[in-house]
């Protein structure tokens, strides 16, 4: 069941409560790690001197109907179907599978403040992704209903108001320590150490070391309720539209349409506690149906469908 509003009146919780959210994580489980210390210092280090580079795609001469690139090699693997509310497959399981598999997922590292301005937060969302241009329009997903929500979402719903910062290298130790179980009105802003910046429609602030960031105002939300156990609620998706942007001025070409991503060196989110790096790219350009026709290249591939469909 959904329930969408674009103008919800919102009742803050009356608890805010550390140790629930600590339980929610132990019962997750995403640290795989019961002496991560001591696996983080068996790890080689970081690779410091990697610098952004391109190569070639894996198959530079790839024709229409090659298919993979892999010599056929993934096409003799068998799958497993999987029910997401088979019996007995608890919701968790579903929660684990799509973060390691839907990914790199960009993170929206998330500034708020609440409707009376005395506390501020900041926190990192894998659940994020633009998903217009014109209006600027952008989505952030929350786990739990609206009863149960977090300081991001019940800032957000009060005031209608956020930034939306992009997580790069030089500052991943500091956006990972904003996700700690802080007590209601502690702001992540301290314990991570990271700097405010003042932003021009929203009174929430930006993070001064992000490369790239958005002012935000929430447009429309939408709660989502549980399959297994109806009545339960277990998100809440957040459309918000970027009002201004904030370009760090040596990743913003000239014409102030594009971010180098030498600089940016922007940081995803992959399964369970794992973080990715992008420092290496391809390009490929889009093929044009009507050039191919005419080279010859799609000949024999033109129909409405193929054999196994």
């Amino acid at each position: 069941m959904l329930t969408a509003s674009s103008g919800r009146a919102f009742e803050k919780p009356a608890s805010h409560n550390s140790e629930n959210k600590m339980d929610s994580e132990k019962s997750v489980g995403r640290n795989p790690h019961p002496a991560f210390d001591k696996v983080q210092a068996s790890r080689p280090d970081w690779h410091s001197e990697a610098t952004w580079s391109f190569t070639k795609t894996k198959k530079p001469d790839w024709k229409l109907g090659d298919g993979a690139n892999d010599g056929g090699q993934s096409i003799t693997k068998q799958h497993i179907q999987i029910d997401p509310y088979e019996a007995g497959r608890p919701a968790v399981f579903n929660y684990k599978l799509l973060i390691s598999a839907i990914v790199p997922r960009p993170i929206g590292f998330v500034s708020t403040i609440s409707a009376d301005g005395k506390s501020t937060n900041l926190a990192p969302f894998s659940y994020t992704q633009v998903i217009n241009h014109d209006p600027p329009l952008f989505t952030i997903g929350f786990s739990g209903g609206f009863s149960n929500a977090k300081d991001t979402l019940a800032n957000l719903s009060a005031t209608r108001e956020c930034t939306i910062n992009v997580v790069s290298e030089h500052f991943l130790e500091a956006a990972n320590a904003t996700s700690i179980n802080a007590p209601h009105g502690v702001s992540e802003w301290a314990l991570s150490g990271l700097t405010p910046a003042k932003c021009t429609n929203v009174k929430c602030s930006r993070v001064k070391e992000a490369v790239f960031s958005v002012e935000g105002i929430l447009m429309s939300t939408q709660e989502f309720e549980s399959r297994v156990t109806p009545g339960k609620k277990t998100g809440v998706l957040a459309i918000v539209e970027g009002t201004k942007f904030w370009v760090r001025e040596d990743a913003l070409n000239e014409e102030r349409n594009n971010v180098d991503p030498a600089v940016l060196r922007p940081i995803s989110r992959l399964g369970g506690i794992m973080y990715g790096r992008t420092i290496e790219g391809c390009e490929i350009p889009r093929p044009d149906y009507q050039e191919k026709v005419n080279r010859g290249e799609a000949d024999n591939l033109i129909r409405e469908r193929i054999e196994g469909q």
